[in-house]
C-alpha cells in the first residue's frame, strides 16, 4: 500500500488559539470556510431560540 494511501485525511477542525504557523494557505482556507458554517449554525439555532422565546412570552402575556 503506497504511503499516501495509508494516510487518510481527517475532517478538518480548529481549536480557539492554536498556532497557525505549520498550517498551509489551502488548511487556513479549509478553516475559515468550517468556521464560517459553523457560524451560521449557531445563528440559526440562535434564532430558532428567540422565536421560541417570543411565541412563548405572547402567550404568556395574554
Amino acid at each position: 500500500m503506497r504511503e499516501d494511501e495509508e494516510r487518510v485525511r481527517k475532517a478538518p477542525s480548529h481549536e480557539i488559539g492554536q498556532a497557525l504557523d505549520a498550517l498551509s494557505v489551502d488548511d487556513l482556507a479549509e478553516r475559515i470556510d468550517l468556521l464560517r458554517r459553523e457560524i451560521a449554525r449557531l445563528e440559526a439555532a440562535r434564532a430558532a431560540k428567540e422565536s421560541a422565546r417570543g411565541a412563548a412570552d405572547a402567550f404568556f402575556k395574554r
